[in-house]
């Protein structure tokens, strides 16, 4: 409905502005608010009420449409009001921006803004109730109820894990008003779950996720929806002749490093192969990083965090294929056991490494989760990891950097990445940069490239040497997309868990094919 703002409606309203006044939480604690959607054009002229917010007009018997007027009708994409005492059941109720009702597809900036403004306003109406001390939270559809949902549980998670005294974070419901999304709304509560699995493995302080710690909790999730799960010790892994693996491992002896192996069967198919870099702190070791946000590297296995919010939501969502996941886990540490620049190391597959840099650890443990990767016969291999200062460079923290073998496996990933919002971008895998590190005259490779620039090409080309041959690969790198300074707006600070949701995304496609 168009609204417009007349003389009679701010008579009427001047005696009820107690409708404005936000009571502190100390005096409504456990109040109840409402979450509700308005279209409107870039300058705000004429909104348009959702349905939900429409029928919720009716219910507070017009009292709705009354404060938006008085509020100026500007309530634009993004932003929100709260309204207090508009009816019994809802205490207050937050009105939020959508923009424009229909948003043509933006080939340019490879995301659905539908979908994301749905997610920003969900997660602007969530916060402005929490802020006012409301914890109990529905949220109506806004056009799309998994995009609203990924936005509410999203945006009220955070990580406190540690607090002695902890932020009491907000209860988010469904309110359907005869809408029938709730069970997309649920499909988006699994998604954000995933997601924020991600964020909390990846912020928990190292020293409180050692790779023995990691390898539990994976056993717990996976125990929770049914996943089976190996955890494989460093006898194990020296059975394999994982040496490239090993040789990171061995500058932290009292961390001794593992390997989970997920498996997740809804199919017959041969499976989808996941990879996830497992670094669960990394110093650089010999060739030791700045101190400087050093602490940071607690989520040098985010790429592993990924993975395991991603199984953990296809298995609650009960999507029909077939993945396994690879985690290889260890420290990366500056020992007198540790790994040397100019070291030489044998692999899985049986190709030497020098080690010009031992910085460049994340690429040496994928390389022999990759070549083991081949004994299972995949459909494909995708491997993530927060790989190369490079990528954050190249792409700052607007995307995740994507090399890969295959265009049509790009095409579906670019494709869910739009869909959730977390955009992906290809780069480069040349046979330029597999030349480069390919030049050593008494060994198969090195760890980094010869020429400067193009760290993150070069770094992909190297796992090329220890991908399946014959076999669809993709490379993730999301070193730009960590955290923990992310400007989305539903994820505030912290590790991100990106790009968690474009991964579940993605296997679904392919459950499709």
């Amino acid at each position: 409905m168009a609204l417009s703002l007349t003389c009679k409606t701010l008579l009427r309203l001047s005696a009820s502005r107690r409708y404005f006044f936000r009571p502190c939480s100390s005096v409504c604690p456990e109040k109840k608010g409402l979450v509700l959607g308005v279209y409107s054009d870039d300058d705000c002229e004429g909104l348009e009420l959702t349905p939900a917010a429409e029928k919720y007009n009716q219910i507070s018997k017009g009292k709705l449409v009354e404060h938006i007027e008085l509020a100026g009708n500007k309530v634009k994409a993004g932003k929100s009001f709260v309204f207090w005492g508009l009816d019994k059941e809802f205490q207050s109720v937050a009105v939020v921006g959508l923009g424009k009702r229909s948003k043509p597809r933006d080939e340019i900036e490879l995301v659905s803004e539908e979908r994301e403004s749905v997610r920003v306003a969900a997660a602007v109406g969530c916060k402005s109730l929490d802020a006012s001390g409301v914890k109990n939270i529905q949220v109506e559809s806004l056009g799309d109820a998994e995009a609203a949902a990924e936005g509410s549980n999203l945006s009220t998670w955070k990580f406190q894990e540690y607090k002695s005294k902890k932020d009491k974070l907000p209860q988010v419901s469904f309110y359907c008003a005869g809408d029938e999304g709730g069970a997309k709304w649920e499909r988006g509560v699994v998604k954000a779950t995933g997601q924020n699995i991600a964020r909390r493995l990846a912020d928990t302080p190292s020293n409180l996720m050692t790779p023995s710690i990691f390898a539990q909790n994976a056993q717990d999730l996976a125990k929770s929806v049914g996943i089976s799960v190996q955890v494989r010790d460093k006898s194990w892994i020296e059975n394999e002749k994982m040496g490239a693996f090993l040789a990171v491992a061995q500058g932290s002896p009292e961390q001794p490093p593992k390997l989970v192996e997920l498996t997740y069967k809804q199919s017959d198919h041969d499976p989808f192969v996941l990879v996830g870099k497992g670094v669960t702190f990394d110093s650089g070791g010999i060739s030791i990083k700045s101190a400087t946000s050093m602490d940071q590297m607690r989520a040098d296995m985010s790429g592993a965090a990924c993975v395991m919010g991603t199984i953990y939501a296809l298995a609650c969502l009960k999507v029909p294929v077939h993945v396994k996941a690879l985690i290889p886990l260890t420290e990366n540490m500056p020992s007198g056991c540790a790994i040397k620049p100019g070291d030489v190391v044998t692999a899985r597959n049986g190709k030497t490494i020098c080690i010009d840099n031992t910085d460049a650890e994340g690429r040496l443990i994928l390389a022999d989760a990759l070549s083991y990767s081949a004994t299972y016969k995949p459909k494909w291999v995708l491997d993530v990891a927060t790989l190369t200062g490079a990528i954050r460079v190249a792409l700052g923290g607007s995307a995740s950097g994507v090399f890969s073998n295959s265009n049509r496996l790009y095409k579906v990933l670019e494709e869910a990445a739009s869909s959730s919002g977390d955009r992906v971008w290809r780069m480069p895998l040349w046979k330029y940069y597999g030349k480069e590190m390919t030049r050593g005259a008494a060994y198969d490779i090195n760890n980094v490239g010869a020429g400067k620039g193009g760290g993150s090409c070069t770094a992909a080309a190297f796992l090329r040497e220890f991908a399946p041959e014959k076999t669809d690969w993709m490379h993730v790198d999301i070193a730009g997309v960590m955290g923990p300074n992310d400007s989305t707006l539903y994820l505030g600070k912290g590790m991100t868990g990106r790009p968690t949701r474009t991964l579940i995304e993605f296997i679904e496609a392919q459950a499709k094919c």
